[in-house]
């Protein structure tokens, strides 16, 4: 019995030894994986993407969990124009994250390389997702409008096709910001009307005041002759 215990005291003291050793080796990976990411990000922000793929790919070598490392893999491999490589980076983040926000903006990568790829279909759903996820993005929702409208040129067109038995494509582009500058002249032209109302007003006034000033100099050199008048009397 003496020999049974001690020799199960033995195992139970190996067994945490090397669960202390593993927890170690796997603190070491992450601060390892961290570190390539920050190198990572400087390649990525100095438009030196292939390099920036590089270290992401060696920090998921070292943590395969790690999200941040997954998105900005994605991203630096969109920059290439690799939109088949990128997708699935972005599959990765939505299905392991557990943050919402994160979900939403891997969604919306999905959705902006699939419009690279012209997978308009697929760019709509992507966009969809993202917005159950962050109903507050508006780049996402007019994103979303652009794809749908393209979908429905290419399904018009699809249409055209089997009557007319025509293989002429027409490409068009994307135009991510051309909401908010539109909006902006909106508020430009408004301001534009009003200023031009007030200064109508002001140019009104101006004159009302010199008709008034005008009767009033006219009235008092008036009264300035009687008196004159008076006077040589």
């Amino acid at each position: 019995m003496k020999k049974l215990i001690s020799i199960s005291v033995f195992i139970s003291m190996m067994l945490s030894s090397l669960v202390m050793y593993s927890q170690k080796d796997s603190i070491s990976l992450q601060r390892e994986a961290r570190k390539l990411v920050r190198e990572g990000n400087k390649l990525y922000n100095q438009k030196k993407y292939a390099d920036a793929t590089i270290s992401y790919k060696k920090a998921l070598e070292k943590n395969s969990s790690y999200t941040k490392a997954t998105y900005n893999l994605g991203n630096s491999l969109f920059q290439e124009k690799n939109f088949k490589e990128a997708i699935p980076q972005y599959k990765i983040l939505t299905e392991n994250s557990e943050d919402s926000f994160e979900k939403a903006e891997g969604y919306h990568n999905i959705g902006n390389a699939m419009m690279e790829e012209k997978n308009y279909q697929g760019a709509v759903d992507a966009y969809k997702n993202s917005l159950r996820k962050n109903p507050n993005d508006d780049e996402t929702r007019y994103n979303l409008a652009i794809a749908q409208k393209l979908l429905e040129k290419e399904k018009n067109k699809d249409k055209t096709k089997t009557k007319t038995r025509t293989k002429t494509r027409t490409r068009t582009k994307t135009r991510t910001r051309t909401r908010t500058r539109t909006k902006k002249r909106e508020t430009i032209k408004i301001k534009k009307i009003q200023k031009k109302k007030t200064i109508k007003t002001e140019i009104r006034r101006k004159k009302r005041t010199k008709k008034t000033m005008k009767r009033k100099n006219k009235n008092l050199n008036k009264a300035r002759c009687l008196l004159n008048k008076l006077n040589n009397c």
